[in-house]
């Protein structure tokens, strides 16, 4: 049989793309989520996981993920508007609300769901969007959905509060959304959220905030980036749409989102990727509010993986200049070039340190790099055996041809 036009045209596309150094491969891993990984046959160091807490293999969360199954079965059996709504599920955003301080959450099954949700039901035609360049691919596309909408969407530089401000000012938009990653996810860096805020209150819009790094890393109680900035009680945050994930920090599965009490019934009424999903199973619903109690009480795992950050960005810089700075478990090590990187990656490998290599679209073209991920699964020893095999492996392979 010959091959149709598009398998033609897609074996052509997936060889220029190996070509390019771009393949994308899945891992297999055989353990549990923590510090060690068995990573295709082979223990590792894992520096490649948003289990930043180290909550991924808790105990006491399984149990609670095990009895919430016994108790309420495997699945939630329908979307949340129809009968999906479990107890656990409404247990957990009440939970969530008075963990976070805003009035309402909504939980839904990823972040990509929620993000999806909120911007396209808050912006449409006559309504403005206003997104950081370096947004999360999941802001990209609800954008692009408030763009199909009728809203007149524009992205600002990184960070660049002075020119957002001059795209709000020239807007005669009805409704304006601010919407911004809070902890970028591939530079580890974070936005200026109270100069945001500010923007938001002096320009009648709304500020959207994508808190997945953030959450459970961020504020002396773990409660995100609002509570780093001391924004928690803020004038203003009332105009402050909060999305955070619980498969990072939290250690477990799912998203929210938070704010106003109105604002989050109107998504609940519009959004389709709230209404027309299936509800999360109820276990892990529970498991998530014992996720929430544990990063209550055990202050000591956020102190440990503060301690680790400062310890890992302070060492490397000794050693190596192209580490961004970065205050969350995000450490990338630029190295630039696609084969270079990956090739750095696995020597890392070969020496049972997992540390994925992060090429385009994923990041600009010339920035390819590491993506250190930190955990408070870890010890300052595991760091400082990263840190060694960084530098030795520079004056390797920094020097061969790329």
């Amino acid at each position: 049989m010959s091959a149709s036009r598009l398998d033609t045209q897609l074996a052509a596309e997936l060889a220029d793309i190996a070509a390019a150094g771009l393949t994308r491969r899945r891992r297999v891993l055989d353990s549990p989520a923590g510090r060690i990984a068995r990573v295709d046959g082979q223990e590792v160091l894992n520096f490649a996981s948003n289990d930043y807490l180290g909550l991924a293999g808790n105990a006491e969360i399984a149990q609670a993920l095990a009895d919430g199954a016994l108790r309420w079965g495997a699945g939630s059996g329908a979307s949340h508007l129809v009968s999906g709504h479990l107890t656990p599920h409404d247990q957990l955003e009440n939970e969530i609300a008075a963990f976070t301080g805003f009035e309402r959450a909504l939980t839904f099954s990823t972040g990509y769901l929620a993000n999806l949700a909120v911007t396209p039901t808050l912006a449409g035609r006559g309504d403005a969007v206003f997104a950081d360049k370096l947004n999360h691919a999941s802001l990209i596309d609800a954008m692009q959905l408030a763009k199909a909408n009728g809203a007149d969407v524009q992205r600002y530089p990184h960070n660049d509060v002075a020119a957002l401000k001059r795209l709000l000012s020239a807007s005669t938009a009805r409704n304006k959304l601010i919407v911004t990653d809070a902890v970028f996810s591939m530079d580890g860096d974070i936005a200026p959220l109270p100069e945001l805020l500010e923007l938001a209150v002096a320009h009648d819009a709304l500020l959207v905030i994508d808190d997945a790094h953030g959450f459970g890393v961020l504020g002396y109680r773990g409660k995100g980036s609002l509570e780093h900035f001391n924004l928690l009680k803020a004038d203003g945050r009332e105009r402050i749409v909060y999305m955070a994930t619980l498969g990072k920090a939290a250690g477990g599965y799912g998203a929210f989102v938070a704010g106003g009490d109105d604002v989050v019934e109107w998504i609940l009424q519009s959004a389709r990727t709230y209404i027309f999903t299936t509800a999360t199973p109820p276990a892990i619903a529970a498991a998530m509010a014992a996720s929430l109690e544990v990063m209550q009480e055990d202050r000591e795992r956020l102190k440990h993986l503060r301690t680790l950050i400062d310890f890992f960005s302070d060492s490397l810089k000794l050693h190596y200049a192209r580490l961004p700075f970065s205050q969350t478990a995000i450490q990338p090590v630029i190295i630039g070039a696609n084969a270079t990187t990956l090739a750095f990656a696995e020597a890392l490998r070969e020496r049972h340190m997992f540390v994925p290599a992060i090429r385009p679209p994923t990041v600009p073209a010339g920035t390819a790099r590491l993506r250190v991920s930190l955990s408070a699964a870890m010890s300052a020893d595991d760091l400082f055996d990263l840190i060694t095999a960084i530098t030795d492996l520079e004056n390797i392979l920094m020097r061969e041809p790329s």
